[in-house]
């Protein structure tokens, strides 16, 4: 498995620091997935969970594009894999996806999309959208995504070495 990420900086401001801080989870999933088949990118963590490398990407997909596009700017866009019918299509419904590369594609995509909305914001700028009927600041949004990519490279760690017994941090 080969480790592209960058360490970020033990000293530096708050913003260029969080900034760093979500790259290196971004990164950390695309590591944990590097080198797999699309076969072993769907395999399933343990009955009865859904949880796959690829229903992680897939929902990382969707939350870069919740707390981005809708939150930080008030783009209101819809789900690509999760719907208020099927919340947990990200992960259920991995027939959806044509193809792995197809869904990192996009996963990519959102990654760049919220790169872009969010570069040289003050980390106290509100967003133009809510969560529960809440005003939220980028730093909140930054720091939210930091913990989503941790919790969820904790599963892909487990998954990974269940798939090929590679593990790593």
């Amino acid at each position: 498995m080969t480790d592209t990420r960058i360490d970020p900086p033990f000293i530096a401001d708050e913003g260029p620091m969080l900034h760093a801080w979500l790259d290196w989870h971004r990164e950390t999933l695309a590591v944990k997935c590097a080198g797999l088949t699309d076969e072993q990118l769907r395999l399933r963590a343990a009955e009865p969970s859904t949880l796959s490398l690829l229903g992680l990407v897939r929902h990382m997909t969707d939350v870069e594009r919740s707390w981005f596009r809708n939150v930080l700017n008030g783009e209101g866009t819809v789900g690509i894999y999760y719907s208020d019918d099927d919340p947990d299509g990200d992960f259920d419904t991995l027939e959806t996806s044509p193809t792995a590369e197809h869904a990192f594609d996009r996963w990519q995509a959102e990654i760049a999309h919220a790169r872009e909305l969010s570069a040289g914001l003050p980390l106290d700028t509100i967003g133009k959208g809510q969560r529960h009927d809440q005003d939220v600041s980028l730093r909140w949004i930054l720091v939210h995504m930091i913990e989503e990519y941790a919790r969820h490279n904790g599963h892909a760690d487990i998954i990974r070495q269940r798939i090929d017994g590679v593990t790593g941090e």
